[in-house]
């Protein structure tokens, strides 16, 4: 089975792989920019996320062959590769199983260590909504602030609501697979033997997810990494900071 995907202009191919219950659509800006200067840009929507297969269970390797899969039927190679969150995570496990295919890597706001659970209050709230309930994003809004209070976080997963048909909504993402799962988003495999392959690892200064501490461990890992980080930007540094996020990536890739 091969990931959907939206492509975008054309030129060196460039993958970008979204965060956990993201899905393709939350690069479509950042993508369309990037394919104008020159790149085709394939914004990838991985297993049990958006329109792409969904399965049981959850493995890094696994995901990382559906990359290297896709790679292979669209016939991509020497590819600049992004990364986001959990998309991140893939894209490093990549790296480390087909470095052959990577010209350049891109890693957004997440290390090379393992993270313990921490999603637990957002699957909950996913989870307590009723959908046969819902008649519009407003309602499932409503619903979900009862359980997360941030709007932007709600914005972000309202994105993969849809209707499927005129009475009834429905999560693009494979919600009961992942709640199942979601306590291994966090693993991590050791890297033991260097990567070589140039890659910038961009942090939100307000997000606790790379910290100054793990800057040996990137170093080790990726031979030639560089660690970058956007002022006042949380998690969703693309999202909140395009302009800035936008200049690094253009900097590194060009």
């Amino acid at each position: 089975m091969i990931l959907h995907s939206l492509i975008l202009g054309e030129g060196k191919p460039f993958v970008i792989l979204h965060g956990f219950l993201g899905m393709a659509d939350n690069w479509k800006t950042l993508g369309t920019q990037w394919s104008e200067m020159g790149f085709e840009v394939h914004l990838l929507d991985q297993r049990n996320h958006g329109r792409s297969f969904q399965t049981d269970g959850f493995d890094y390797n696994d995901m990382a062959q559906d990359v290297k899969n896709y790679c292979d039927e669209k016939g991509l190679e020497n590819i600049i590769l992004l990364g986001h969150s959990m998309g991140g995570k893939v894209a490093m496990r990549c790296a480390v199983l087909y470095s052959g295919l990577i010209d350049k890597l891109i890693i957004a706001d997440i290390a090379p260590k393992a993270y313990p659970p921490h999603h637990s209050d957002i699957i909950h709230a996913l989870q307590s909504i009723d959908l046969t309930q819902i008649d519009s994003r407003s309602d499932a809004d409503e619903q979900l602030s009862k359980g997360i209070k941030d709007v932007g976080t709600r914005q972000f997963l309202l994105k993969s609501l849809h209707r499927k048909s005129k009475n009834e909504y429905r999560w693009r993402f494979n919600l009961p697979a992942l709640a199942m799962a979601y306590s291994d988003v966090g693993t991590h495999d050791p890297i033991d033997t260097p990567i070589s392959i140039p890659t910038l690892f961009i942090r939100g200064g307000n997000s606790g997810y790379i910290l100054d501490s793990d800057r040996p461990g990137i170093e080790y890992a990726f031979a030639k990494a560089e660690l970058q980080t956007i002022p006042n930007a949380g998690h969703w540094l693309h999202a909140e900071k395009p302009e800035e996020f936008n200049k690094l990536v253009k900097n590194f890739i060009e």
